[in-house]
């Protein structure tokens, strides 16, 4: 089975590669790390919907789905399972669901083992002087992609556990965030000016504030707290509704239960649900803060710009999740909608610190005195 499972890997990732391979771009390395950024971002947004489509447990065993690689092999486990609970969490449906979110898993992995070997070979073959080829922080997201893959297999094996999901979600993203600082130093940017380097604070705190954001919003979504309150500004009428801190932020328990094993009472989900709302209005008007400095900048503008227009969308599509009964394709986007402010504030981040022009370095040197020039 395992053998059957990293072949279907393989094949998923043949599609990407063979985009890179026939694509008209020489530096195929660079073009490969964007890709795998891209498939990553899939991932996301797939995961989001497979969680949300209550299909985590589709196949209620891993790696495989009831021991074998793909559901049509397992159809006799399948059928019994859905004839004795035909909504429950083992149907055909979210057993595919469940596994093309493995597949594709494995197929990113792959991708970057790609990446990894790519980066120690021409490293090597530089003599070890190659900067674009330095192999660190390849293997880094190799190690960091396998400390993913662990906590998908205890997402399934513990199933479901609310804080074992929070932080494969919260994993997720930060691989996605390190591909996109990976890809950013492939690129060339438009040097940013003094002004634009004095953002590198404000940028990190907009990023930890979003991270906390985001942290908030995977324990609402792995309790299943999206509509513990259905009304906006307020929540059941009242701007500090009854709530739960106790049981609702307690980490270590079993999906829907307390921790000491009783049902979730209600206040407990209105707890996780106000604070995921009340906490985004500071992340918004930070991140708007940053984004609305950034735009002063010639090489933050464009960052910035995006920045307001994803903000604004992840405020929008929140809204939407309350007003309108928590749809399915606006709670997937709205789950986009944070990987792209973290793929954004990453950008930012990079480019405040590193895409500097070359010729302040030269006008830092003009300031040094001939005498102390001369001694340099």
């Amino acid at each position: 089975m395992l053998l059957q499972l990293g072949i279907m890997g393989v094949l998923v990732a043949l599609i990407p590669l063979t985009l890179v391979w026939v694509s008209a771009d020489a530096n195929k390395y660079r073009k490969l790390v964007w890709v795998t950024l891209f498939l990553t971002f899939d991932l996301i947004m797939f995961g989001a919907f497979t969680r949300l489509t209550d299909s985590g447990l589709g196949c209620p065993d891993w790696p495989g789905c009831y021991g074998h690689s793909n559901p049509l092999l397992a159809h006799e486990h399948i059928n019994a399972a859905q004839e004795a609970m035909p909504t429950g969490p083992v149907t055909w449906g979210k057993a595919w669901i469940e596994m093309t979110h493995r597949y594709v898993a494995m197929a990113v992995g792959v991708l970057i083992i790609i990446l990894m070997v790519i980066a120690w070979r021409r490293w090597i073959k530089s003599g070890r002087t190659d900067r674009n080829f330095r192999p660190w922080f390849p293997t880094a997201l190799f190690l960091f992609v396998c400390l993913q893959g662990a906590f998908g297999a205890w997402t399934v094996t513990m199933k479901l556990q609310p804080v074992i999901v929070t932080i494969h979600l919260l994993l997720g993203l930060t691989l996605l965030a390190m591909l996109v600082w990976l890809g950013a130093r492939q690129n060339e940017h438009v040097p940013v000016s003094a002004l634009g380097r004095k953002l590198t604070g404000p940028a990190t705190l907009a990023f930890v504030l979003l991270v906390i954001q985001i942290a908030l919003g995977g324990w609402v979504s792995t309790n299943y707290a999206a509509l513990a309150c259905e009304d906006f500004p307020l929540c059941h009428g009242k701007v500090v509704p009854e709530m739960d801190f106790a049981n609702g932020f307690s980490l270590w328990r079993h999906l829907g239960m307390t921790a000491d094993g009783d049902f979730l009472p209600f206040p407990a989900l209105t707890a996780i649900h106000w604070v995921h709302r009340s906490f985004a209005f500071v992340v918004i008007a930070v991140v708007a803060w940053v984004a609305h400095k950034a735009l002063k900048d010639p090489g933050l503008r464009k960052t910035g710009r995006w920045l307001l227009i994803v903000i604004a969308l992840q405020l929008a599509t929140g809204l939407a999740t309350i007003y309108l009964d928590w749809p399915l394709a606006i709670a997937v986007v709205h789950n986009g909608g944070a990987a792209l402010l973290v793929s954004l504030l990453v950008m930012l981040n990079y480019k405040a610190r590193y895409a500097t022009p070359v010729a302040a370095g030269i006008a830092r040197i003009a300031t040094i005195p001939a005498r102390d020039a001369q001694k340099a």
